[in-house]
């Protein structure tokens, strides 16, 4: 259950990940389904142990009975006669050992998951630890210069077939080195192995400054959730004139300036209010500021268009770096002309090493590109170095809320629990199945009373000598009923033995419905959290963290399905008791009431005391567990990264922080627990004292009935107990059912969509097949991610042309993607209006209008499972298609490298220019009539891109094709391209009319490098 619900909980975080591209591609239902499925098998194994707890609970509710029962037939049997002292002395013994033996199941599973739990973890802390004095072998000569050296080296992925081979070249002290090659040659791989993260199976690697580390920038930059000075610091002390060198230098001090709240802005988990360049540029900043002896840079600059990136490689890699040894994976060549080494990969070899001049095909016109380049100090743009319009990305094109805000912290709920959370359960398991449980519960606490008390008439008779109520029964039926001791004593057994029975049968009902009661709860909860969290607004995805939202996943959803409905099922039978024990005792002997009156209001004082502490303990426990969560899964995430910088120890400690945190409050959880208990037993001894005394008062006075007398004692004497589990149980059932107060909170999320809206709109009939044309058209919009913040499209008007394709360029925060995100409704036009073939988009149901349109977006996403899951998740193509489609992008040999249609992949199993053609593979099978493609060749090498672009003319001639890019080249060939800037339209022309304008702004993109 537990592998089961592992992969339920792994499968949501890649969910979680990718919900962006989840919601433009309309793969929810896909996504709810692998959820439900991997649901399903964990459901099998709760159902199996929800049976067995049954079965638990049924000997729990019988034990008494039964073995009562059992020993007073054979006491009978063996010729001895039951008296008052026999009877009841013998009830508190076997009550006395009734505990320990219901509590041993639950013992025995407590320690099997243990016993799990340790091997889990034993398994993990047997893997292999990183090993970096054994990976990097010490210089050949001791007079070496070089800071890295690889000798014949070969490194593989392990589960991978991708592999290294024959790597062989060596780098000194303050070399620029370059790093090119096509799309999945193995650039990546070369810097993962120098860094000792992929596995060396033979050759050897020196790095003599090993210990220092590296600076190391990833392909897809990591950053934690804070603000930005604490990612650029990352927990260096603060000095202001290199900050403000190291951000001038990474072009961000006017991206830094336009935001709300400057280097204070919380940019939200994983740096989801920046655009991919400004995180880029941020996660360098943090690299250059560290002060490392080696930088490695994986394809930074792909992220920012060309001006920014000539700024990063002149005033950062050449410049407050120009002293540092570097390696720079890039798919710019023109960028290495000065470099000292250049080495180029192909298939996991190294096909050409040694200078630019060497190794570059293109270098005579690369260095009279750069010396243009170089002869320029400004542009209609503006100077990188100094003050850039064009850089300064606006608020609104943000996706974080405007100044003083910041991502939404988990709230504390304060004060008793509200009816509507028990509610939400009760529901939740059926309102037709409470009754019954109630009912039967009733029956089964209703039998064992009166089987204790039959007991005690029984005892009673035989020691007063008289029938009482047998009189009536041997009047009525004489042949029932005989004088002789023999047959009355029979008869007593077996009235006895059939209300046991009865006990018995109902119990087990009892315990089964239950178990039905709650499986049914958390199966509902669960699909209705799946339902609401998968279908969300994306405002929603924006503010919370995953760490928020897995913790409901996982922590709480656990309470629901197992400890919830224990401590229900006893809170239940508890009450009943409670009702039973009173009613039996203050019948049996009424004088019981001097002793339980005081206990009233000292139990509810108790009671209100322990439960207001324990519910605010047990939110404060909940609320630490979810930066403990968020923590470890930022680390898992940015694993690489923080070793690189060796500041593994750092987080060490800050989990040992969160850890701590959590584990006080649990700690304070069990010391209010311990302070409760003390008090009962206190209460328990005095009234125990009580019932002695009225024990001795009746021996002396002797004016009742010593049956009864002994059923009320003994009745009392488990009271304060019973009552005592009574207060225990009904606080940590308001504790578990916090769990569902805290489901509930996003079970009252507004709705994204594909519901909500499909029921607000189903009276909207779209044309047959439409959109047949693909005609685009802005008229007048107005765009903003949030309703408080400005505008980051303003006044956009354009229409396209059946079958047209638009190239869209633009500084960074221009407002490219907003066209994306407001033809795809990821939020609502303010003003104006939006159609596709004249058909008004706000009036379509979400999925009718995602479902039409394809899109290849910035950020790939490949989730774990197939590569024809990948492909096409929802399964509408043959393998025949997918071959076909595989081929036109290039990725043929990449999956056949992988095992085929029907191998497993992971993110991690295609470098990140392969991850890209995927999605452009799904663009070209969803044949849509509208397709946007945003970056989508940033990450391919330039004879990649060139074959993936005449891909898409080919594939998508038929279709409206709007491209946002960095460089000219790739929209170049567009029938048209709008060119926005600060949210608005600076020209809207075809690719030549623009260019024969010396003075546009087209003009000065293509002149500028922007290529």
């Amino acid at each position: 259950m537990m592998q089961h619900k592992d992969n339920r909980i792994s499968c949501m975080s890649e969910i979680l990940k990718g919900i962006k591209a989840i919601k433009l591609n309309v793969w929810e239902s896909y996504f709810v389904g692998k959820i439900c499925g991997h649901r399903k098998q964990e459901m099998k194994y709760l159902i199996r142990r929800k049976c067995l707890d049954a079965i638990c609970v049924f000997f729990w509710a019988t034990t008494p009975v039964i073995i009562s029962v059992t020993t007073f037939i054979t006491y009978i049997y063996t010729g001895h006669q039951l008296s008052a002292s026999v009877v009841f002395t013998t009830l508190a013994l076997l009550n006395m050992l009734i505990i320990p033996l219901n509590s041993f199941p639950w013992i025995l599973t407590g320690l099997v998951e243990a016993w799990i739990s340790i091997k889990r973890v034993e398994k993990l802390l047997e893997l292999s630890d990183e090993n970096l004095p054994e990976y990097y072998d010490p210089p050949v000569s001791t007079n070496s210069e070089n800071v890295i050296e690889i000798r014949n080296g070969n490194f593989d992925w392990g589960n991978l077939n991708f592999k290294l081979e024959a790597i062989d070249f060596s780098i000194q002290q303050g070399q620029l080195v370059g790093i090119i090659g096509p799309v999945g040659s193995g650039k990546t791989s070369l810097v993962t192995a120098i860094m000792a993260e992929l596995a060396k199976s033979s050759g050897s690697v020196s790095v003599p400054e090993y210990e220092q580390g590296f600076g190391y920038v990833g392909q897809v930059p990591w950053l934690q959730r804070g603000t930005i000075m604490d990612n650029i610091l990352f927990g260096e002390p603060y000095t202001h004139q290199k900050y403000m060198a190291v951000t001038m230098a990474c072009a961000l001090s006017e991206d830094i300036n336009a935001l709300p709240g400057k280097d204070g802005y919380n940019i939200g988990e994983g740096g989801g209010a920046l655009s991919g360049g400004q995180k880029a540029r941020v996660a360098l900043a943090r690299a250059v500021y560290k002060d490392m002896p080696v930088y490695i840079l994986d394809d930074i600059l792909s992220a920012v268009d060309v001006h920014v990136a000539r700024h990063i490689f002149t005033h950062c890699i050449c410049g407050v770096l120009k002293n540092k040894t570097r390696i720079v994976v890039t798919h710019y060549p023109e960028m290495l002309v000065n470099a000292d080494l250049v080495v180029e990969l192909d298939g996991g070899r190294i096909v050409k090493k040694g200078s630019p001049k060497d190794v570059l095909t293109n270098y005579v016109d690369y260095v009279t590109d750069l010396g243009l380049e170089l002869e320029k100090s400004t542009s209609c743009f503006g100077d990188v170095s100094g003050n850039r319009s064009d850089s300064k990305v606006p608020a609104s094109d943000l996706s974080l809320p405007a100044p003083g805000n910041k991502v939404e912290d988990e709230q504390k709920v304060y004060g008793f629990l509200s009816w509507r959370v028990y509610g939400t359960y009760l529901a939740a398991a059926g309102l037709c199945i409470w009754p019954l449980i109630v009912l039967t519960v009733l029956v089964m606490q209703a039998s064992r009373n009166l089987n204790d008390w039959w007991l005690a008439h029984w005892v009673s008779n035989m020691v007063n000598g008289t029938y009482g109520p047998d009189k009536l029964m041997e009047n009525l039926s004489p042949g029932l009923v005989n004088s002789n001791a023999t047959d009355r004593t029979s008869y007593y057994i077996s009235v006895y033995v059939v209300i046991g029975g009865v006990t018995s049968g109902v119990a087990l009902l009892r315990a089964f419905l239950f178990a039905l009661g709650g499986i049914l709860a958390c199966r509902n909860i669960h699909n209705r959290l799946l339902d609401k969290v998968i279908n969300a607004k994306s405002l929603f995805f924006d503010t919370v963290s995953s760490g928020h939202i897995l913790n409901r996943f996982s922590s709480d959803v656990c309470t629901i399905d197992d400890n919830l409905p224990f401590v229900v099922n006893i809170l239940v039978s508890v009450i009943f008791s409670v009702l039973g024990t009173l009613g039996t005792a203050i019948y049996s002997l009424p004088y019981v009431c001097l002793v339980i009156a005081p206990l009233v209001p000292i139990y509810h004082n108790l009671q209100s005391t322990y439960r207001t502490s324990s519910c605010e303990l047990k939110r404060l426990a909940s609320l630490t567990l979810t930066p403990l969560y968020s923590h470890f899964t930022e680390t898992v995430q940015g694993l690489m990264t923080i070793r690189a910088f060796r500041v593994t120890s750092k987080f060490r400690l800050d989990n040992a922080v969160w850890l701590d945190s959590n584990t006080k409050t649990q700690l304070c959880c069990s010391a209010v627990s311990q302070w409760l208990g003390l008090r009962l037993q206190l209460i328990g001894v005095m009234v125990i004292s009580g019932v002695g005394l009225l024990a001795v008062l009746r021996h002396h006075l002797d004016f009742v009935d010593a049956g009864y007398v002994g059923l009320a004692i003994s009745y009392t004497l488990g009271l304060t107990s019973i009552l005592s589990s009574l207060v225990s149980i009904g606080t940590e059932t308001e504790m578990e059912m916090i769990s569902v107060e805290r489901v509930n909170h996003y079970l009252n999320e507004q709705h994204d969509g594909l519901e909500g809206e499909n029921r607000i709109c189903s009276s909207f009939s779209l044309p047959f097949g439409w959109p047949t044309h693909g005609v685009v058209s802005f008229s007048r919009v107005y765009f903003r991610h949030r309703d408080h913040l400005p505008y980051c499209l303003r006044n956009i008007s354009f229409t396209t042309r059946p079958g047209e394709r638009i190239g869209v360029v633009g500084r960074t925060g221009a407002g490219k993607s907003s066209i994306v995100a407001a033809l795809f409704r990821l939020a609502e036009i303010s003003e104006g209006t939006i159609t596709i073939d004249a058909v008004n988009i706000k009036n379509l149901p979400l999925y009718d209008l995602r479902s039409r349109m394809g899109i290849i977006p910035q950020d790939p996403f490949i989730f774990t499972g197939t590569v024809k899951a990948n492909l096409d998740p929802l399964g509408f193509h043959s393998d025949a298609e997918l071959w076909n489609v595989l081929m036109k992008t290039r990725l043929t040999q990449a999956v056949k490298s992988v095992g085929g249609l029907d191998a497993v992949i992971k993110s991690d199993s295609l470098s990140v220019g392969q991850n890209q053609l995927v999605c452009l593979a799904r663009a070209v099978l969803h044949h849509a009539k509208v397709i946007c493609i945003d970056e989508a060749t940033a990450n391919l090498d330039e004879e990649t891109d060139r074959i993936i672009q005449q891909t898409i003319r080919t594939c998508f001639k038929q279709s409206t094709v709007i491209t946002i890019a960095h460089r000219v080249r790739s929209v170049i060939d567009s029938d048209r391209v709008l060119v926005l800037g600060d949210g608005k339209i600076l020209e809207f022309d075809t690719p030549n009319a623009l260019l024969q304008k010396t003075d546009s702004f087209f003009y000065a993109l293509a002149n500028e490098g922007y290529q």
